[in-house]
């Protein structure tokens, strides 16, 4: 059983806040973890410690930033087995995921190393030939990284390893629901020996903990990724101050876009993998599936019967396709997701339910849910994020109605459409709303070179992943002059009479 404590300044310590019990979503009869509940005392003191850590810590030059980033890859991969099953005990993450998890987080590392070695700024033109002009970056502080409970892995890594490696230091704090995971992520973090107080650790709820930290005024940059309910409460803090800047990443309702000369084995496919990985925990997962009305009998029946083979059950078997929902409450907002759905006149083709025979009894297990309806813009199923095995499967006549279709809703993270025609998958590409777009694949399967958020109330237009340093560094011009004399832009004079 695992004692999670806060790491502040490079040492593991208790707080006065109480504990929390953190249990296996598989088998609610396993504690997995103990956590410390961080207060108003243990924020200050890591925001203060990391606030003095930054001066020492942005003076290191870039390229010894990415030297202690590198050694933490090598922890890291030694201990990717050991987080695996960690991941899959406390999230419910099927192994095999978990580690694919692991995995990018990995990934996410190897690829800010490989950039403390590339350019950080561009050399500009002048107008003048006397003068040199620059572009740099700096760092701007300490950066608080607060991240949910569905990639305790891999989404942490997305924004505390670009954020150290520009001169930042960090106040990470992780859902309670998956401290664990983070508390050996510390344990890594101080094997490496990082200098203390550059990267540092507290646990806690988002009223006690997330929003103070938001709400701090020497933290000028918030990293967020969850809901968008959430998300938009830290933008509005962030906008009472003059220099804070918030990037949040707020999930989606996802579609693919099934047209009429689409391969059906491979949108079967892609279908499936997209509800259902992560039993459809994904902010990237599909919870709807325009399909062309030529080709929706078709569809139809080979979903609902590859959605009831789908194998449910214990996380570290690797013969499970999925595991558990993440706790009672998560189960319970699905399930009255489908009764809704049922309300508002869904035609219900695979009626989900509560998963209790044998092991599955104390879990947290769900069948999957899958109906047909009419879009109808008033439908709140069609709308709202699930987060769970919930499928729409929504008929359309062509590609104006499906494009449209996509798109009436208040998010747009991810687009998937499955065509073999190029010129429709490039009026997808460019008349749909979304941040990550795929063609005859999944919305699943980000890649941690490529920018992932999205527009509307998906996220706020400043990606996490590769793209990250756009937020956690500010743009300076420097600009030299080699001459004796003054010349300016412009034709200004300067003669002084």
């Amino acid at each position: 059983m695992i004692q999670c404590k806060n790491y502040i300044n490079g040492q593991f310590i208790g707080s006065r806040g109480g504990t929390l019990e953190r249990r296996n979503p598989a088998n609610t009869q396993e504690v997995v973890g103990v956590i410390n509940q961080s207060g108003e005392d243990e924020i200050n003191n890591a925001v203060s410690v990391a606030h003095n850590a930054f001066p020492a810590w942005r003076a290191i030059s870039r390229v010894r930033r990415g030297e202690y980033l590198d050694r933490l890859v090598q922890v890291l991969k030694r201990e990717t087995e050991s987080f695996s099953r960690l991941v899959a005990r406390e999230m419910g993450k099927n192994i095999n995921e978990a580690t694919a998890e692991v995995t990018e987080g990995i990934h996410m590392v190897q690829y800010v190393v490989g950039t403390a070695r590339t350019p950080f700024g561009d050399v500009v033109s002048s107008e003048i030939a006397e003068k040199d002009s620059f572009m740099r970056r700096k760092p701007k502080g300490v950066v608080a990284a607060i991240t949910p409970w569905n990639f305790p892995f891999a989404i942490p890594f997305w924004l505390i390893a670009p954020s150290v490696a520009e001169g930042n230091t960090v106040v990470f704090k992780p859902s309670k629901e998956t401290s664990c995971t983070a508390q050996k992520l510390a344990e890594c973090v101080h094997e490496v020996g990082f200098p203390p107080g550059v990267i540092n650790f507290i646990y806690g709820s988002g009223e006690k903990c997330g929003m103070p930290l938001v709400r701090h005024p020497d933290i000028p940059v918030v990293l967020f990724t969850g809901s968008a309910e959430i998300g938009q409460q830290i933008r509005k803090v962030c906008a009472e101050f003059p220099d804070k800047m918030c990037a949040c990443e707020m999930g989606g309702k996802n579609a693919i876009i099934v047209l009429d000369d689409a391969d059906m084995n491979l949108a079967v496919n892609a279908s499936v993998i997209s509800a259902y990985k992560t039993s459809g925990q994904r902010c990237t997962a599909a919870s709807r599936i325009i399909v062309h009305k030529n080709r929706l009998k078709e569809f139809e029946k080979k979903f609902v019967e590859m959605s009831k083979r789908i194998r449910i059950g214990d996380p570290l078997d690797q013969n499970m396709f999925t595991g558990p929902l993440i706790n009672e409450t998560q189960m319970n907002k699905v399930l009255n997701y489908n009764q809704l759905a049922k309300d508002e006149g869904a035609r219900v083709l695979l009626d989900g339910a509560r998963l209790t025979q044998g092991k599955l009894a104390n879990g947290y297990f769900l069948s999957p849910f899958v109906y047909r309806m009419t879009h109808n813009t008033k439908s709140r199923v069609l709308r709202e994020e699930v987060f769970g095995p919930h499928v729409a499967i929504i008929p359309v006549k062509d590609l104006e109605q499906a494009i449209e279709i996509h798109n009436d809703t208040d998010y747009g993270l991810v687009c998937s459409v499955i065509t073999e025609d190029f010129r429709k998958a490039r009026e997808v590409r460019e008349r749909c709303d979304y941040g990550l777009g795929y063609w005859n694949l999944p919305t699943i399967g980000a890649e941690v070179h490529l920018p992932f958020g999205g527009v509307k109330k998906s996220g706020t237009g400043m990606p996490s992943a590769s793209t990250l340093i756009d937020v956690v560094t500010h743009r300076t011009a420097w600009t030299v002059n080699y001459s004796k004399e003054i010349k300016m832009a412009q034709g200004m004079r300067v003669d002084i009479k």
